[in-house]
Order: structure tokens, then sequence, then C-alpha cells
């Protein structure tokens, strides 16, 4: 069992555990893209949004390279209130449902106001429904309980909640002393904190010099997220999300995945092997691995048009869209791969 005690952060833990602990399922994340700003702010290091609303971090005016990782996650939104004054919602992008039963949520009202409660099975007590364990997960066979006394539609009109409202899981962020990461939604923040870290590192003055730019896409868990936004001067994209851990691939929560194919086809071969090269060189643990069932921002790019050259690499990450876990070697080893590639 993991010590209780607290355990001492190195700063990309500590970046992670921030950005987990902000609610931002994909078209709610106006919240942690200004923080994300916030902080670059006080590195003394520009940003400005997208129209779309992603955000670009970086102090060249002219960047022919772009480091691109999302900040959006999976969740749901109200689809109706039921009649016993209880949500039934829609899933935004692929949670894994069983993954999520029971977990905290977050109702965020077009007033402000947050409501919070509980994704569970329709009828769940075992002790009225002896065949709760055997109901599949869905969004037909499930809903939202929330911590308020209603009992009809009405009641829950009153709170201020409406269908389109935003429901945001927590993410139950846990760093243990044996460094392991577990959370929710480290598709994508954990490569949002390994970009983070290296612009920190890399500072305001070298970024004046380098010429990249950090792109923090926001729908990219509904496929968009770099459709649009992408400076024109950008001649090469390195993604930064996560590495598949799973049966059939080579990654690892300790290592750097470095993507060759996924679902859309193979990554720039010469941006691949100079990626390769560089973990080699700089002695990081990095696998090669294919994709099977995935997309990314650079996938979105591609179709778009974007006339560049795409690389993807990201910290392994064990059960994606469902309870995630990651190590802080692979966090390190992004990091680093970010900026040896930099560099």
């Amino acid at each position: 069992m993991a010590n209780k005690a607290k355990i001492k952060e190195e700063r990309i833990v500590s970046i992670l555990r921030e950005l987990s602990e902000i609610y931002s399922p994909t078209g709610f994340t106006a919240e942690v893209l200004a923080c994300v700003a916030k902080t670059a702010k006080k590195a003394g290091i520009s940003s400005r949004y997208t129209n779309k609303g992603a955000l670009l971090v970086g102090n060249h005016a002219c960047p022919e390279m772009a480091v691109a990782g999302h900040i959006d996650t999976l969740g749901l939104m109200v689809k109706k209130i039921r009649p016993d004054g209880n949500l039934s919602f829609t899933k935004l992008g692929g949670p894994i449902l069983q993954a999520f039963e029971g977990r905290s949520i977050r109702v965020f009202t077009a007033g402000g106001k947050v409501v919070s409660g509980t994704l569970i099975l329709n009828n769940p007590a075992a002790h009225v429904n002896n065949k709760a364990s055997e109901a599949p997960r869905t969004d037909e066979t499930m809903h939202v309980r929330l911590d308020a006394e209603v009992s009809k539609a009405i009641d829950t009109e009153k709170l201020g909640i409406q269908v389109g409202d935003f429901i945001a899981f927590d993410a139950g962020f846990e760093y243990t002393d044996t460094g392991f990461i577990k959370s929710h939604f480290l598709d994508d923040k954990a490569g949002c904190a390994a970009m983070i870290d290296a612009f920190l590192t890399l500072g305001a003055a070298a970024l004046k010099k380098i010429p990249v730019m950090f792109f923090f896409s926001n729908y990219e868990e509904v496929g968009h997220g770099a459709c649009a936004g992408i400076p024109d001067s950008v001649k090469e994209l390195l993604v930064v999300d996560m590495g598949v851990v799973g049966d059939g691939v080579t990654g690892n929560e300790q290592s750097v995945s470095i993507c060759v194919k996924d679902s859309s086809g193979p990554y720039d071969y010469q941006l691949r092997l100079r990626l390769a090269e560089l973990a080699r060189k700089n002695k990081l643990p990095y696998k090669l691995d294919v994709f099977p069932y995935y997309g990314s921002d650079g996938s979105a790019a591609l179709r778009a048009g974007y006339d560049i050259r795409v690389g993807l690499i990201g910290p392994g990450v064990s059960a994606s869209h469902g309870n995630e876990r990651t190590h802080l070697k692979g966090l390190k080893a992004t990091r680093d791969l970010i900026l040896a590639y930099l560099k």
C-alpha cells in the first residue's frame, strides 16, 4: 500500500495535479486554459487564444515548429431531465462508462451554479435488482443522480439545470510513493504537463530564439482540435498525447512512446527517425509503437489540409479512457524528448 505521508512532488507532477483538479470536458475548457496562460505569463512567456478557443504559448514571432497537446477531456452533457428529477446524459468523447460508474460528477449550469452528483446504473441496488451486476453500462442504462432534494423535473429546473449543461467527472488524482500517477484524464493532461514543464525549463529568453509555439487544443476528444489555429509559418508539428499501454503494443508507463502509425496512417518517417535518435542519444527510455484505435491532433491537422510534417510522442498511459495510470519516469522522458527536439 502506498505511504499516506506527504510525498515530495517534482514540478512536473505538481503541474499535472493542478491541471487534473480543473474540470475541462471538451467544449468547457476556458478555466484550465486560463491556468496555462497564467503560468506562462508568470514566466514571461506570451500567449494568445485562437478564434476557436485553443491557446498558443510562445515568444517567437514566426514559429516553424509547434508542440501540440489537448487540454480537453472526456465528459458528459445533460440530454434531458428525467421525471424523477435526475439526469439523462450524452457522452462527450468516448469514456468507458464502467470505469466511471460511482465517480462523483459536477454539473455546470449556464447560470454559473455547480451541482454535484454521481454516475450510477438505473435501479442499481442489489437488494432489489439481483441482475444489477449483469446489466450493460450505456447512456440508456445509466443516469446522473443529483446531490439535491429533487423528486420531479421542475425541482431540477429550479436549480438552474437544463439540457446542454456540461457534466464533468472528478479526476481522482493520486501520486504514489512508487512514482505512479493514477487519475482519469491523463489523456492528455499528462502530455500537457510535460509541455508546460518544457516551456518553463526553456524560459522566456530561449523561446524568443527558438522558432516554436506550444499549442493547447480544446476539441481533440471530438476529433477537430487541431483542424484550425496552427500558425501558417509552422512546418513541423510534434503532437504530445498519451502513449498506449496494453495488449498488442510495446509501450509501458516508464517510457515515452514514439508512435509510428495510428488509425489515420503513418506519421512522418524522417521526423520519427530523428525523435528515436534523440531519445537514444539522450539515453531516454522510449518505445516505437503502433496504435490501432487512435487518432490525434496530428491526424486532425493533416485532414484539415495543413502542409506540415507530423510526429507523435507521449508518456505511456495504462487503461486509456478508464482508470488511467502513468509514471514519473514516462512523464520526464516525454518532457526531455520535447526539450531535445527543440534544442
